[in-house]
């Protein structure tokens, strides 16, 4: 019997970077590769080596992800529209492979929601705004970008 810990999107990957290599797509065997390398590389960070969960692993794509979009905005700001442009498609190939981004509207009930639960402790203002933070950000792992959600956050507090 299979063990149901077992990470599910890490095989995904592994499985999908053999059929792009069978298939001779660059883009993709590359941009896999990458985020291989990145999830090995989260695997033996810190003093014992372990396997991530699929969450965790959604976590270090995520973070490639964000690496992507930041460096396409260089490339383009720099007059490097090639390079910005191979930094998109690597973006698009990872986006496949993370759970579907909030709407704004969903994150803005969401945050109303923690604010209102905080509110009710006593914390108001700017204050507030760790304690809201540190509720909202386990129920938008991977959905929604930090700089977005605090960016919501210091909109409902102000």
């Amino acid at each position: 019997m299979a063990d149901p810990t077992a990470p599910v999107l890490k095989d995904r990957l592994q499985s999908e970077l053999t059929e792009s290599m069978r298939d001779r797509d660059e883009l993709r065997t590359a941009t896999l590769r990458m985020a291989l390398t990145a999830v090995r590389s989260e695997e033996v960070a810190g003093k014992v080596a372990r396997t991530l969960s699929d969450d965790e692993v959604v976590t270090v794509l995520g973070r490639e992800a964000k690496k992507r979009r930041e460096a396409a905005v260089a490339f383009e700001g720099a007059g490097r529209a090639d390079k910005a442009r191979r930094e998109l498609e690597e973006l698009e190939v990872l986006q496949g492979y993370l759970p579907a981004s909030m709407t704004d509207d969903d994150l803005a009930a969401l945050v109303a929601e923690e604010v209102a639960t905080v509110a009710a402790t006593g914390a108001t203002g700017m204050a507030a705004m760790g304690r809201v933070m540190k509720a909202v950000q386990p129920r938008v792992a991977g959905r929604a970008e930090g700089g977005r959600v605090a960016a919501e956050v210091r909109r409902q507090l102000g």
